[in-house]
């Protein structure tokens, strides 16, 4: 029998790269944004993602809590560190997700992705393993990253163009680091 892995997909880009690199699990994703905004954006992520997973035949558990408020709540004392905020937010839930819904591991898909802190999120998952008593599994699926775009193209998903949070659309927009 194959051990159950929860993944944290924050996108359907990033799932079809992560997923063909985690190797022999039986997989379900985990949606919880509250980092994404505005909530066109969170909404159009969410329904890309669930359209995903259905075409793929990929169990997906919603945690349906936009949280904008507390989000910016958090983070606007000190936007250089807002992504460290926002890996703790998202593995520790998915990690409380996988502990009560009796799986194996978690995990997360933005370890697919080149532009994300791999040591920061391989400390953080690890972190909340041992609070929660859970295995992270760590994978560095980067490689994927492209071809998982490729994928989700193809396969009409949604193509977001910056990371999530309204921080980080500005800097899109303005090329400027905080």
């Amino acid at each position: 029998m194959k051990k159950k892995l929860l993944l944290h997909a924050c996108c359907a880009p990033c799932l079809a790269g992560a997923l063909p690199m985690i190797g022999d699990f039986e997989i379900s994703c985990f949606w919880y944004g509250p980092n994404i905004h505005p909530y066109t954006e969170y909404k159009a992520r969410l329904d890309s993602l669930a359209a995903y997973a259905e075409k793929n035949n990929i169990n997906l558990v919603v945690r349906d809590y936009y949280g904008l408020a507390e989000f910016v709540r958090n983070v606007i004392n000190d936007l250089n560190r807002r992504c460290g905020y926002c890996y703790r937010l998202r593995l520790e839930e998915t990690a409380k997700q996988a502990k009560e819904g009796g799986y194996d591991a978690f995990s997360t898909t933005l370890l697919v992705s080149p532009y994300q802190d791999h040591e920061k999120i391989k400390e953080i998952g690890e972190k909340y393993a041992k609070e929660i008593g859970i295995p992270f599994f760590y994978g560095d699926f980067r490689s994927n990253f492209r071809q998982g775009q490729k994928t989700a193209r193809e396969g009409g998903a949604y193509m977001q163009k910056y990371c999530g949070c309204i921080f980080s659309e500005e800097e899109r927009f303005l090329s400027k680091s905080y």
